[in-house]
């Protein structure tokens, strides 16, 4: 998958919007496992939002809404999704247990993004086949009941001395690791 020929003298130039186009095609026929996330009362509009957005750039199928997350509705998850939110195919559920059952009921592999005792680092994490990445509140994280029934509980090396991520950006690393792996298989 190279991207066209670099500009004048080898020069790398941006990519005119057919040439992403065609460029994105290529990557979705190499992935084919199933992607999906679940947000266990991500309360901030604007986090959502963000989510939704890289969650269609990567071509994640669903989206549960758990919890206190913000709903679509609101005006700042409107404004940071940018309409990306109609690529997505979401549910609100109330229970994030539940909807953890049900994305395993659908084939999925339920992985939680969380700093907790047990959590592999991300790029051992079982990411390989159909997953779904389950991140939780910004203070909170994801609730101990969601993490008692996720297949695997995984945790994102930061090597810095900022001991943790904002869960838009977390779940943007998690996602292209799920997607790299897929890629490179």
């Amino acid at each position: 998958m190279n991207p066209s020929p670099p500009g004048p003298a080898g020069a790398p130039r941006q990519l005119r919007p057919t040439e992403v186009k065609r460029l994105n095609r290529e990557w979705r026929r190499a992935g084919d496992t199933r992607l999906a996330l679940l947000l266990d009362s991500v309360a901030q509009p604007f986090n959502v939002g963000s989510i939704i957005r890289t969650a269609a750039a990567f071509g994640a199928g669903h989206l549960w809404l758990c919890g206190s997350t913000a709903p679509l509705s609101h005006p700042g998850v409107a404004r940071t999704a940018l309409g990306t939110q109609r690529l997505v195919e979401t549910t609100v559920e109330a229970n994030p247990v539940a909807a953890a059952k049900a994305a395993a009921a659908s084939g999925l592999r339920v992985v939680a993004v969380e700093l907790a005792t047990g959590a592999v680092p991300l790029p051992e994490a079982p990411l390989d086949g159909d997953v779904c990445l389950a991140v939780g509140n910004e203070d909170r994280g994801c609730t101990p009941a969601l993490l008692a029934v996720a297949d695997a509980v995984t945790y994102i090396p930061q090597s810095g001395r900022v001991g943790s991520l904002n869960v838009a950006v977390a779940a943007a690393v998690a996602m292209a690791e799920a997607r790299r792996g897929s890629w490179s298989r």
